[in-house]
């Protein structure tokens, strides 16, 4: 700095203290002395302008965002703009300005996308902020230059605001299903929660009866393994094999039918006894639900682990709106004993909520399917399909429906047939009283139902027959008739 020295008494002093720099000019050089007056000329033609914006706090989508930008200066304002950046900066959107000559404002965006609102000059309010409205801001204030009072000074600040939004969707699904049920193979049963709509990503856990599970993280393997292994953690993780119990392995199998199924009631093909000249009796009504078979089912000594380990991954999906899809996988080895009627449920937890979201489902074997035959009263010809309506209980993960006929082939000739609906076209007189099974199935048990079909006689079909039956006397007796007259004929010429 620039020494000044006090005046001698008697000294003449100007009002801007040059006089006292020039008495001193020994003590500094021409150099400081010329900065000193520059700054002292810029100070005087263009005054100062400072530009600062307060750090907003997140904020969730819905609320009210008030943008301040405070400045001070001792120029005359020119104008206030306010940018929206996109594109890491390489875009500036101006959406408002203030204009200080004309005292007007006006935005900048259309007229059915305007939300901002001027509330002192260079404060802007933004209702209902959207996910898009996530980003940084910049605030640009000008004011006159004093020299030449044509050019305007500009100063900014920037601000980022962080919108953030809660879920909007969670959802718990079993992978891999429908699936089988098995009764000599550990199967691996993978739970799925996906949880949509979170900016930030949100963090995901499950519970079981109530109580966090203990899990062992894991990471998911890339595309290429998984080609070459099976799903979930089966590629990283083999399922728990110990050996099976030959006796009962051996005692089960001589259990079961030439078809490997256990022995069902009402196996035995029905057959209708008609006595000649009585009239064949049609039962009523025209179809007869035969009460379920349960399958019962054996365990072998793998199940009987009562610690089961829990393995855990999860996934992020970015979305374009800038929210985060995050899928979470709990896979374990299952066992049907200890799992049947188990309460799980995923647990979603975001700093946009007071409390977390829950979604939850019981483990459950299917029971009893319910059956629903249409027409109910078929005859021959029609087309009838049988169908799935409903369960007794619950049933979840989504079972996997299989239709057999008891002792012999389906209508197509297929031995079994998938799917909610078996379709039989056109059926034949010989189907009447035949038994269909409707086997459904999941990873934690089987049940059967059966239904028998009666065929009731078409009496348009009837009709037509009787007809054709009765044109053929007809042409006997025209022909015997012809065969008179021709030898008569050759009589009478002889």
């Amino acid at each position: 700095m620039v020494g000044i020295t006090q005046p001698k008494p008697g000294e003449h002093v100007n009002a801007d203290g040059v006089w006292d720099l020039l008495q001193n000019k020994g003590k500094m050089t021409v150099f400081s002395l010329c900065l000193l007056l520059c700054a002292d000329l810029l100070d005087l033609a263009v005054g100062y302008l400072t530009v600062t914006i307060e750090p907003l706090p997140p904020v969730v989508v819905g609320e009210t965002v008030t943008l301040k930008c405070n400045f001070k200066t001792d120029g005359r304002l020119r104008e206030i703009v306010w940018y929206r950046v996109t594109d890491g900066g390489t875009i500036k959107q101006k959406i408002f300005t203030y204009d200080a000559m004309f005292n007007t404002n006006y935005s900048h965006m259309e007229d059915y996308r305007r939300r901002e609102d001027l509330v002192y000059q260079s404060t802007v309010r933004l209702p209902e902020v959207r996910i898009s409205d996530n980003g940084p801001y910049e605030c640009h204030v000008g004011i006159y230059d004093r020299a030449t009072r044509e050019k305007v000074v500009l100063a900014s600040g920037n601000v980022f605001l962080t919108v953030m939004s809660p879920p909007n969707n969670i959802s718990v699904v079993a992978e891999n299903t429908p699936a089988p049920f098995s009764r000599y193979q550990a199967q691996n049963l993978t739970l799925v929660c996906t949880a949509k709509g979170g900016k930030p990503a949100p963090s995901v856990y499950f519970k079981r009866d109530g109580e966090l599970i203990e899990v062992i993280s894991y990471t998911l393997p890339s595309a290429n393994d998984q080609g070459s292994s099976s799903a979930g953690v089966r590629g990283a993780r083999p399922l728990i094999s110990r050996d099976l119990d030959d006796t009962k392995l051996q005692r089960s199998l001589s259990l079961l039918d030439p078809e490997g199924r256990s022995p069902r009631l009402y196996t035995e093909s029905p057959q209708r006894v008609h006595t000649h000249g009585q009239q064949a009796y049609e039962p009523s009504p025209a179809t007869e639900v035969i009460p379920e078979t349960v399958v019962s089912r054996e365990f072998p000594r793998w199940v009987h682990s009562t610690d089961p380990l829990y393995y855990f991954s999860h996934t992020h999906i970015p979305q374009s709106d800038g929210s985060v899809v995050v899928q979470a996988r709990l896979t374990w080895t299952l066992n049907p004993q200890l799992d049947n009627d188990a309460l799980f449920s995923c647990e979603v937890k975001h700093p946009a909520l007071s409390m977390p979201m829950q979604t939850e489902v019981t483990l459950a074997a299917p029971k009893g399917p319910k059956l629903f035959m249409s027409p109910s009263r078929a005859k021959v010809g029609d087309t009838v399909r049988i169908t799935v309506q409903g369960f007794q209980n619950e049933v979840f993960p989504e079972p996997l429906f299989t239709w057999t006929r008891v002792g012999g082939r389906l209508l197509d000739g297929s031995t079994q047939r998938e799917g909610r609906e078996l379709i039989l076209e056109r059926v034949p007189a010989e189907l009447n009283g035949s038994m269909y099974r409707c086997t459904a199935q999941n990873p934690l048990g089987s049940t059967d139902t059966h239904t028998r079909l009666i065929v009731f006689e078409n009496p348009s079909m009837m009709k037509n027959t009787q007809n054709l039956n009765n044109e053929a006397p007809r042409m006997d007796m025209l022909g015997l008739t012809w065969m008179a007259l021709v030898l008569t004929v050759t009589v009478e010429l002889t």
